[in-house]
């Protein structure tokens, strides 16, 4: 999940630098949503990891 928002980080940063400007908005959202996806699943696994015997 990580690695997709990354990945998406970058192309927004390329589109950016080429004037595109909605695909790069579009891009740094989607970035931005995968990126508190992966905090949130990181959060339940460290909590639920714990919890095993």
């Amino acid at each position: 999940m990580l690695g997709w928002s990354v990945t998406f980080f970058i192309i927004a940063i390329v589109a950016a630098i080429f004037g595109f400007g909605g695909i790069a908005g579009a891009a740094t959202e989607i970035a931005k949503i995968l990126f508190y996806i992966f905090i949130v699943l990181l959060i339940v696994s460290v909590l639920f990891g714990k919890r095993r015997p």
